[in-house]
Formats: structure tokens, C-alpha cells, sequence
């Protein structure tokens, strides 16, 4: 890269935890890279073998004591620099307990897994979601949108219908990649792509949604590994994400460990680091790895230790 560091240099998405068949049951078969503790020190060295300085937590369980465990992270990682944790937002009280989480310094944002919901569509319309989710805005907090590419056309109207803060699109609505690089069955893998680029050109006018470049390597076939077809469809996607955002709306995410049944850390950095090199201007490329997560989490300086 041509360009200096800019002061953060940030890796907007991963997850900790410690394994427990019960606490992650989407680990599933053909998944025993996951099935195990992932801790910090795993990963942060990585990271700053990269180059970056800082990393965000992103809650993987629907719970509160999951918020309180990245937290913890947190505390004792400065590399750590933010929490998206998890908050009932449909409960009664959600701006008491929203303002109670005031006195973390480190979170900076939500989210719920809306596309593990039998009905997502009809969760996002809830008037009590509704009402905690406008609560959470006014308070400015960030919140990252989940959802599958099948549910990309509720989650538009969510977003449209709450502009009063910023909302994080993650994984890029997870693109349906799986067939997209294989002869087999190819022109419903084509449509089905096609449907997505369709359902993201909603979010182009939002001018407060930011999408995170996170968690693509394993929306191709993972369990092929990944090969130079799934890397030409991985390069359409970015493109796809720079048309519909804009290069200032756009942030760096490894979704790490997840990312590991597919490719190594440092494969998902550099397959990022080469297309933004060739497609974005210096300053564009500050605002991927760094400034577009800071201004929407609203994170304060800080760096590896």
C-alpha cells in the first residue's frame, strides 16, 4: 500500500467466545475449526501483522451476558477499540437500560441475529422493536443490521423507516455465492445474485447505512476451499458494495473466526487490500480500513498493547 497509516486502522468485525456446543448451535457439521475457544490472543497478532491497530467485538449470542463478556474483553485488550453487544430492544425500560450501558467506554454499537428469526420480516415490523429501536437512535448508538440476501428487502425498509443515526449493514447481506463460481446449476445461482444486487440497490439513497466488507469467504462454497472462481465472484460483490455505498460508506470486517473455514486471516485481508489498492484513492482507502467505522461507532484513538 502507497499511502501512510491513518491513525486507525481498524478490523470492523470479529467475534470471541468460549465454546460450548449448547451456547453455538449454528456450529454445525464440517465446522471443528470453530468448535473451540477464540480468544484475542489469537487473532489481535494477526491483525497487526496487517497493519491494523484496532479491532470491533460483535456480539455472537442473544444475550446480555454476552455483551458483558466482550466488555470484559475489552478491558483487558486494548486492541479491543469497540463492542456491538446485544440489548433486548423490544423489553419495557429499553432507554433506562440503553443509558445504564453509558458508563462503558468501549461499546459503541447493537444488534440483534434477525436472520436466525422463524419470521424476520414480521420481527423488524414489531411496534416493540420499533420503539426500541428509535430509543436506541435517539441516544446515538449504532446499530448492525443481520440478515440473509432473502431478507435484504425487509431490512431496507427498516433502515429507511429509522434515519435518525447510523445502521451498519453486515456481511454485505450475505450475497448467495455458493453456486455462483460452480458449472452446476448456474443460471439459478446467476438469479439468485442477480435478486441481491437488486434487493442492495435499496439501500443506495440511505445515506446512513454503512455496509461492512465482512463474512463473504464463507458465502462461497467454503467447504471447497477457497479457488480462483469464488475470488473473480468475491471481486464482483466488492465492486457491487462500492457502486451501491460509495467508497465512504464502506468499512473493513474479517468476521474472524468464522472466515477460518474458508481462509486464513491474513487471505481475507490481502483478497480486500488488493481490490481496494486498485479501485480507491488514498483517501478513500482510510475511510475502509479505519475512518468509516470510527465515524459510525464513534470510537475514540487507540491502538494495539
Amino acid at each position: 500500500m502507497d499511502e501512510a497509516p491513518s491513525l486507525q486502522r481498524i478490523d470492523a468485525h470479529l467475534h470471541f467466545w468460549h465454546y460450548s456446543a449448547r451456547d453455538y448451535p449454528w456450529i454445525g457439521e464440517g465446522m471443528q475449526a470453530l468448535a473451540v475457544d477464540c480468544t484475542p490472543e489469537q487473532v489481535l497478532p494477526q491483525l497487526e501483522a496487517c497493519g491494523l491497530t484496532g479491532a470491533i467485538a460483535v456480539q455472537a449470542r442473544g444475550s446480555v451476558d454476552e455483551t458483558r463478556y466482550l466488555l470484559d474483553l475489552a478491558r483487558r485488550h486494548g486492541g479491543i477499540c469497540g463492542v456491538v453487544g446485544w440489548e433486548d430492544l423490544a423489553c419495557d425500560g429499553i432507554g433506562e437500560r440503553l443509558q445504564s450501558w453509558r458508563a462503558e467506554p468501549a461499546l459503541c454499537g447493537w444488534r440483534h441475529q434477525v436472520q436466525d428469526e422463524p419470521d424476520a420480516s414480521a420481527f423488524l415490523c414489531s411496534a416493540a422493536f420499533a420503539r426500541g429501536l428509535s430509543v436506541l437512535q435517539r441516544q446515538g448508538w449504532a446499530y448492525d443490521v443481520l440478515v440473509f440476501d432473502h431478507q435484504m428487502d425487509a431490512a431496507a425498509a427498516l433502515c429507511a423507516r429509522h434515519d435518525a443515526h447510523w445502521m451498519v449493514l453486515d456481511h454485505l447481506g450475505k450475497p448467495p455465492l455458493a453456486g455462483l463460481a460452480r458449472d452446476q446449476h448456474k443460471a439459478q445461482a446467476q438469479a439468485a445474485f442477480g435478486r441481491w444486487q437488486a434487493s442492495l440497490q435499496r439501500f443506495a439513497p440511505l445515506s446512513h447505512v454503512a455496509c461492512k466488507l465482512s463474512g463473504l469467504v464463507t458465502e462461497a462454497d467454503w467447504r471447497s476451499g477457497l479457488r480462483e472462481p469464488d475470488r473473480a465472484c468475491l471481486l464482483q460483490c466488492l465492486d457491487t458494495a462500492l457502486q451501491v455505498f460509495g467508497p465512504q460508506r464502506l468499512m473493513f470486517g474479517s468476521d474472524w473466526p468464522v472466515c477460518l473455514l474458508a481462509a486464513p486471516y491474513a487471505t481475507v485481508f490481502e483478497l480486500v487490500d488488493g481490490w481496494a489498492s486498485s479501485r480507491l484513492s488514498a483517501s478513500e482507502r482510510e475511510a475502509l480500513w479505519g475512518g468509516t467505522a470510527a465515524r459510525c461507532y464513534g470510537l475514540q484513538p487507540q491502538g494495539m498493547t
